[in-house]
């Protein structure tokens, strides 16, 4: 099958690879323009356009995808399908109209759960127990189009939105190969969603790293978990705002209001929450090294 890709991130590479390695022929891969990183803000490729040069596949990186150039460019090109991951950029609808096989999208949830564009994050924020990987018709509305496979995994009780991360792309590899074979054979099925059912995970920044203590024990573990690599949760330990990369939970109670430092010491820093007390294990002070809680503690008076 002639097939064009559509992504930008790391997590688009392992479907981009799974494509090639399975014989399809790619006309070409689309993905953001170059973009300034690092200190010397050099201009850097986005790992597909990585991916895809390594592999001597043509890539296109068009500044404006609405004004009709992209749009014949896909006709010269011509395509069986497209198939678009984590691309970042939503589709005009004359051009999900060109291809003959249509335009499928891998989506890191399992929809109608968590449209948009931090499902692996919000999924273990929520407090969800299992999560997975979804292959659907791409149409006007982002993640609302009809539902053709899906992979279901449960989430780790530790588990970071990092190491889901990394299971989901595999996963979604596997799920777009069996996607292309399914519509090739004639054999793909296509379930409308159940749009009542929808919920959102919208963006995340700097702003959603405070821990609400108010919280409790448990939510307050997934927030931190879910924030890991990035943002990463925050609290005010002492008089410095730190970062805080993983907490476990207590069946201690205590009367403390929430956010109080109950204990510091050889078991970490523990601190009073909604129904309990939450034991911080990793942080990083401003301008420190991320250490042990255990380790920040020690010299310190808290209490």
């Amino acid at each position: 099958m002639r097939i064009i890709f559509m992504g930008t991130p790391d997590f688009a590479c392992f479907p981009l690879l799974r494509i090639y390695n399975d014989g399809h022929d790619i006309a070409g891969v689309f993905t953001q323009p170059d973009k300034p990183q690092g200190r010397g803000m050099k201009l850097g490729f986005s790992p597909v356009k990585e991916t895809a040069l390594k592999h001597s596949i043509p890539v296109y990186q068009p500044v404006n995808i609405k004004d009709g150039t992209v749009e014949d460019l896909i006709r010269d090109l011509y395509c069986d399908m497209i198939v678009v991951v984590a691309y970042g950029r939503k589709l005009p609808v004359t051009l999900l109209e060109l291809p003959p096989l249509g335009c499928v999208n891998i989506h890191a949830s399992l929809l109608p759960k968590y449209r948009g564009a931090a499902p692996i994050q919000w999924a273990i924020i929520k407090g969800e127990y299992e999560t997975g990987v979804t292959a659907m018709y791409i149409d006007e509305e982002i993640d609302a189009g009809d539902i053709i496979l899906s992979d279901t995994t449960e989430i780790g009780e530790d588990e970071t939105a990092g190491e889901l991360y990394e299971r989901l792309k595999v996963m979604g590899a596997e799920l777009i190969s069996k996607t292309i074979d399914d519509i090739s054979n004639g054999s793909a099925k296509r379930f409308a969603q159940d749009h009542d059912k929808a919920s959102y995970a919208p963006p995340l920044d700097k702003a959603s790293s405070p821990i609400d203590w108010t919280q409790t024990a448990h939510m307050i573990k997934c927030k931190v978990r879910g924030l890991n690599p990035w943002p990463v949760a925050t609290a005010i330990i002492g008089d410095k705002e730190c970062k805080v990369f993983s907490v476990s939970t207590s069946e201690r109670k205590t009367d403390r209001a929430p956010g109080e430092i109950v204990y510091a010491g050889k078991g970490g820093i523990e601190v009073a929450c909604a129904d309990g007390t939450v034991y911080i294990e990793q942080l990083q002070a401003p301008g420190g090294k991320r250490m042990p809680a255990a380790d920040y503690a020690r010299g310190r008076a808290f209490l």
